[in-house]
């Protein structure tokens, strides 16, 4: 009787704690498809890339499994943990380096963009018709954004809302300072001409500055990549010279602890170099 009434005890606390941990897996998986799922998907729809969200959330998985494995088999358990989280968030890192990308590609467009804009300009050519004539002549995603910008404007879009639909689409400085700068110039009746040139060499100048930057920085770059390399070299090399010398620390719960604080020291030295070399104009 007594332990019947004991097994019913334990069964109905295993119970309710799986509904409290479902509860929480539950809540915890909305707020990811919020933070992150929505967040990457609006990412690629502004760049013209349409991907369902289970096809999203499939692909982090798949990514976390097979980093996760393949660390396990190759490697050790100590870092299939590490892999498998890092792979849970790949698809979503590349989401975000394929969109820095195309913003870079798209300020270099920009200013053979406005050139053009301004030779339109002194050939007697309307607003309209020289964003027309750029979203035919140009490669995208110059050409995407200014023939989504076009179509809004034919479809009854005021042309500044346009402007500020596209500016947010592309999330480029440069491309919220044409929108501002063409606005206010249209408003108060400037030189549109003028304006674009002007836009243009000040773009083209700062592209020059920032090549000048990178070409100086470059060098502390490498160091940085070079010191921070120099520890997981000497690792492996001391591990094929003398195995048994490594294989200990790979053995004790005190090896792994200190190969989990000689990356998390890899990884702060690695931020604050780049934080150091990123000089932003």
């Amino acid at each position: 009787m007594l332990s019947g009434l004991v097994a019913l005890l334990i069964t109905g606390s295993v119970f309710f704690l799986a509904l409290v941990v479902m509860g929480v897996l539950s809540k915890a998986f909305e707020q990811y498809q919020e933070r992150y799922i929505v967040k990457s998907m609006n990412d690629l729809s502004d760049m013209f890339l349409f991907i369902d969200p289970r096809q999203m959330l499939v692909l982090n998985v798949a990514s976390m499994a097979l980093l996760g494995l393949f660390s396990y088999f190759v490697i050790n358990p100590l870092v299939c943990i590490g892999a498998t989280i890092f792979g849970f968030f790949l698809p979503m890192l590349l989401v975000k380096h394929y969109r820095k990308k195309r913003i870079k590609k798209f300020n270099h467009q920009l200013v053979d963009a406005l050139q053009a804009m301004a030779n339109a300009f002194k050939a007697g050519l309307t607003f309209q018709q020289a964003t027309e004539q750029i979203a035919k002549d140009s490669y995208p995603p110059l050409q995407q954004e200014f023939g989504l910008f076009t179509k809004e404007v034919k479809l009854g879009v005021p042309m500044e809302e346009a402007l500020n639909n596209m500016a947010r689409r592309v999330g480029s400085d440069d491309m919220d300072l044409v929108a501002v700068s063409t606005t206010i110039s249209r408003q108060l009746g400037g030189n549109m001409a003028e304006m674009f040139e002007t836009l243009s060499g000040t773009i083209r100048e700062r592209f020059r500055l920032e090549g000048k930057i990178e070409a100086l920085v470059a060098q502390g770059k490498l160091q940085g990549w070079v010191v921070s390399a120099m520890p997981l070299i000497l690792g492996v090399v001391l591990n094929y010279m003398r195995p048994d010398l490594m294989q200990p620390m790979l053995d004790h719960w005190f090896g792994y602890v200190l190969v989990a604080a000689i990356i998390v020291m890899e990884i702060l030295g690695v931020i604050i170099i780049r934080r150091i070399t990123n000089i932003d104009i």
